[in-house]
């Protein structure tokens, strides 16, 4: 049940074979007193890569390690994002066999553009701007809430920009390693879906991981692949109704 909850909250939560970035020796994520403050005369590569994101459209990899670095969990799946406070995360669990495979997605996955009913295991988020819709297929259940009542701090909605950055999240440069510019990022409520992250940029100034630590202190890998940024997201890949036959659970904003 765990892994199901990090899969919701980093819509995006977002599988990967190796952790790019190590955790510290306790399997926490670095501190943020090993980073360098960010000003608004110095903007991290987050803030500068918000400032010019429209539309984002990506496959992903995720692992899940517990807090003694085990690996409990692996998921493959697809984000898509429009800003202002739109996004879809679709996710679908591998099995080892299927992870193996030269780090591609496991079978069945389906891309942005694959039915909300779709059948398989898995989660899928949608925020379609007014309401956010969280679909458990192995449970055939709907949650929707209204996004004024929606958690406002996980990493899709600060991707989506659901949310003001800096008023929900502190930022913090957290240097280079792997080839990546990195930025740690801590919710401000103690309310968030994790405790806090980091997000990897390449040379260009392209998000391409993001490691999460949830509250039990599990870390949640993601890598990006196939990232196309600004390209036209079709509206019907943003909307979302319940398949036939789910039970839903709240009452959506009209």
């Amino acid at each position: 049940m765990r892994n199901r909850v990090s899969n919701a909250a980093v819509a995006a939560g977002i599988s990967v074979l190796v952790m790019a970035l190590a955790p510290t020796a306790d399997g926490a994520l670095p501190p943020a007193s090993s980073a360098t403050a960010a000003t608004p005369q110095a903007p991290t590569p987050l803030d500068r890569y918000l400032k010019n994101l429209k539309t984002l459209r990506v496959r992903f990899l995720q692992t899940v390690a517990d807090a003694q670095g085990a690996d409990v969990g692996r998921s493959s799946g697809t984000l898509t994002v429009e800003r202002p406070g739109k996004f879809r995360w679709d996710i679908h669990p591998q099995n080892t066999a299927q992870g193996a495979a030269a780090g591609q997605p496991a079978g069945g996955a389906g891309g942005p553009t694959a039915q909300a009913g779709s059948s398989g295991s898995g989660q899928l988020m949608v925020s379609d701007g007014r309401n956010l819709w969280y679909l458990d297929r192995d449970l055939q259940q709907v949650t929707v809430r209204p996004m004024t009542a929606a958690l406002s701090a996980t990493p899709a909605m600060l991707l989506s920009g659901t949310v003001d950055v800096h008023e929900h999240f502190t930022e913090t440069s957290a240097g280079k390693r792997e080839g990546l510019d990195w930025v740690y990022v801590q919710p401000r409520s103690t309310e968030a879906d994790f405790k806090s992250a980091l997000f990897g940029f390449d040379g260009k100034g392209t998000l391409q991981r993001m490691i999460l630590e949830d509250k039990l202190g599990q870390i949640v890998t993601i890598i990006f692949q196939d990232v196309e940024l600004n390209v036209a997201v079709p509206a019907a890949e943003l909307t979302f109704t319940p398949p036939p036959g789910a039970d839903v659970i709240g009452t959506p904003a009209k």
